[in-house]
């Protein structure tokens, strides 16, 4: 039973009374300031030193009482009985009633001994003060209460009827209704108090019995004891779980129930062990929430919470829909959605478990396909047309390559991976074979075509993934193409001087960095309706000496495997950051960051040296992330963007859903932009299905908060399109600007804004 007062009170209860006692010192110090500088001036006009002895008694209470104050606070309440908090209570009411006291024996001493209105005034002044504060200071405790009261008025009512004055005699037995009147209001908020305490209370007891059943309606509900025992479970989880009737679960082992309805409904024979590893996690405390597939149609999300007491609840929910649904978008996001064939990412990824799950030493091998005159499809007969045929290649492909790895790299490309375990020449003659295969007659829109392939192979040592691979298979492709049409090139080492050529463009790249020799110009991001430019991105640029304009996918590639493209990007931010200042305050600039540069914090360094020494306002700086650059370190890259985002500057995914995880990314990342790539724009004229991908993933980030920035749009087609469905907050394409130096941004923008107040004028 718990500890009660005299009065019914519950011990925590009095203790919160009593603590109320205790707080606010400050109207303590404030009104022990005013009753002994009043008592002074009293002092000065009357030089009775009476008064002096008040003002030092004062002072020797308030010290005494601020004392206890501090030793209220700092004691361990913990274990208080109620005798302890009788005896606090106590200390306090003294050192009150001292004060009291003294207030009523000036106020009483300054009307019998002095006919001055001034000293009568000033006296019964602050003791009336503090009568009036006794109520919303004190009313935690009637005993102080009752003796302020007293101590106050009762010296004033004995000195009133001494001074053989009428009306004083009758003002002082006024003040006999005035103390009790007080000592009703403080007993008045004291019962309201208590009341509400206790109605509080109860009511948080029965708040928690209806949270638990309310919340969990929609929720299965599994309550553990110590022992893994069910202690509660409710009807969702027995008919998530199809465990039947759960008043017999009530007390039965998790682990059984879980098996009876593995063993008589849903699960297969296969799936029992890794739930009941997770489990476990779960209720071992390892592991706070998990997501487990019972089977295809039924996956649920599971969250654990440890009881204060032992034991754990387990709260989870049907979540089929959502991880369907997530697997559709993440399979549109990993294969092509025109061919329904991997992306060059997860065609890689494919590739590297394909190796490792390999048993035996085999030949593997590339076959990189390129349709011989795609161009010319195109020119002829349009995208539309294009693209089927495209889709035509790909179905073949699948039929002619069974049980290979077949994927749509870009464009007009596609790439097998194979292997065999007869030899690097029997592989060879096989590629072959698929690439005589995949050339012939295609039938599209009761159009014939005449197709074939250049095409280039490389052969890989066995169980050995070359980092090089696309860049050998792009050599041996392009010795193909410049040797005729329909061509098959295998890499061989004597293509070497190609990589010689290629290093010595690594060494002029190293010289250009050193020398600042790289450029930088910028393609301007603007709103929809093209009326302003809110953003430019910062593009690097190398004219070599010796070859001229080297593309930028070539140099940056080669400065990534030299490690070098650090030094790209630093020399980018100072320079855009530079660029960007000297532009109006509204148009922001955007860089790229690379892998490397995403590796540890240095890229902090860099970014708050540029925004120091241009003077370039944080938020107009944005930073973009490609998918390629988050799969190494994602924790380090979050921190180091989330630093970033702190300061003020906007984060960017760039290229949206190029890669295989864009959604987990976007979920775990601080980004506020996502760029949708110039793919996803391509002919959504011509394809519905095209546009219908653009709207989804428009929407997915909408509901994350995120703006759209659509790269890639070409055309005014494209454009309107765009508008019309209300896909991008900005425009990035040819259709409203090519790259330009910095200097023309500035003529652009404010050409840009005439046109606007043209428009408005207009209008």
């Amino acid at each position: 039973m718990k500890a009660r007062t005299a009065d019914g009170a519950p011990k925590e209860v009095y203790l919160s009374f009593v603590s109320s006692l205790f707080d606010n010192r400050k109207t303590l110090f404030t009104g022990m300031v005013v009753h002994i500088l009043t008592y002074f001036v009293v002092y000065h006009k009357t030089q009775d030193p009476i008064f002096i002895l008040l003002s030092l008694a004062f002072a020797a209470i308030f010290a005494n009482r601020i004392y206890w104050f501090r030793r209220f606070t700092n004691v361990d309440k913990s274990r208080w009985t109620l005798d302890d908090i009788r005896s606090w209570e106590l200390r306090y009411v003294l050192g009150a009633a001292s004060t009291a006291a003294i207030l009523g024996i000036g106020s009483g001493y300054s009307i019998l001994a002095y006919e001055d209105t001034f000293v009568e005034l000033a006296c019964i002044s602050v003791t009336m003060a503090s009568m009036v504060s006794i109520v919303g200071r004190n009313y935690g405790s009637s005993l102080a209460v009752n003796l302020q009261s007293l101590a106050c008025c009762v010296p004033i009512i004995i000195g009133a009827l001494f001074a053989n004055d009428p009306y004083k005699m009758l003002l002082s037995v006024m003040l006999v209704p005035f103390m009790l009147t007080t000592q009703a209001m403080a007993k008045g908020v004291r019962e309201f108090l208590y009341e509400n305490v206790i109605a509080s209370r109860e009511m948080k007891k029965i708040a928690g019995s209806f949270d638990t059943a309310l919340n969990n309606m929609t929720h299965g509900l599994i309550m553990l004891d110590t022992e893994r025992r069910i202690q509660v479970i409710n009807r969702k989880a027995c008919q998530l779980l199809h465990l039947g009737d759960r008043e017999r679960l009530k007390g039965c082992d998790l682990d059984v129930a879980l098996r009876y309805g593995v063993r008589h409904t849903f699960v297969d024979g296969s799936m029992p062990d890794l739930i009941q590893k997770q489990l476990t996690q779960l209720v071992d405390g390892s592991l706070s929430r998990a997501v487990m597939a019972f089977s295809d149609d039924l996956v649920l999300e599971f969250s654990a919470n440890r009881r204060p007491e032992g034991g754990v609840v387990l709260i989870f929910e049907d979540v089929t829909a959502r991880a369907q649904a997530e697997r559709r978008i993440l399979h549109m996001v990993r294969f092509d959605a025109l061919t329904g064939l991997p992306q060059r990412s997860y065609f890689g990824e494919l590739v590297r478990e394909r190796i490792e799950q390999e048993q035996e030493a085999v030949s593997t091998g590339f076959l990189l396909l390129d349709v011989d005159g795609f161009k010319h499809v195109n020119d002829m007969k349009g995208y539309a047309t294009g693209d089927r045929l495209l889709v035509a290649i790909g179905k073949r492909l699948m039929q002619v390559a069974p049980g290979d790895i077949v994927g749509h790299l870009v464009g007009d490309q596609f790439v097998v991976f194979a292997s065999s375990g007869e030899g690097g020449e029997a592989l060879i003659e096989r590629l072959r074979g698929i690439h005589a295969d995949l050339g012939g007659t295609y039938e599209i829109d009761d159009t014939t075509f005449r197709i074939s392939f250049n095409a280039g192979c490389l052969i890989l040592e066995q169980g050995a993934l070359a980092d090089e691979w696309q860049i050998k298979l792009d050599l041996a492709l392009f010795e193909s193409k410049s040797r005729g049409s329909g061509i098959l090139t295998v890499f061989a080492e004597e293509m070497d001087a190609r990589y010689v050529e290629r290093q010595k463009l690594k060494d002029d790249l190293r010289e250009a960095l050193e020398n600042r020799a790289l450029s930088v110009v910028y393609q301007p991001m603007f709103t929809a309706d093209g009326s302003r430019i809110a953003c430019c991105e910062a593009l690097a640029r190398w004219n070599h000496p010796g070859k001229g304009f080297i593309p930028p996918n070539i140099f940056i590639q080669i400065a990534e495997e030299m490690g070098v493209v650090r030094e790209v990007t630093h020399f980018v931010i100072e320079q855009a950051c530079r660029d960007a200042a000297r532009w109006p305050e509204g148009v922001g600039v955007s860089v790229n960051l690379s892998v490397q540069d995403l590796r540890d914090d240095g890229i902090l360094a860099v970014v708050r040296k540029a925004l120091a020494e241009t003077g370039l306002r944080a938020s107009r700086l944005h930073l973009e992330v490609t998918e390629s650059s988050l799969i190494e370190e994602l924790a380090t890259v979050r921190d180091i963007l989330e630093e970033l985002r702190r300061w003020g500057i906007t984060i960017a995914i760039d290229d949206f859903g190029t890669g295989f995880s864009s959604l987990s990314y976007l979920d775990s990342l601080p980004a506020d932009v996502v760029k949708i790539d110039r793919s996803f724009v391509r002919d959504i004229g011509e394809d519905s299905r095209r546009l219908k991908l653009l709207h989804g993933i428009v929407h997915l980030s909408r509901q994350l908060d995120l703006q759209i920035v659509i790269e890639g749009v070409e055309t005014e087609e494209q454009l309107a399109l765009i508008n019309r469905h209300r896909c991008a907050d900005l425009i990035q394409g040819y259709v409203y600007a090519m790259p330009q130096s910095a200097t023309d941004i500035m003529d652009l923008v404010e050409r840009t804004k005439k046109r606007g107040r043209g428009r408005m004028h207009v209008a």
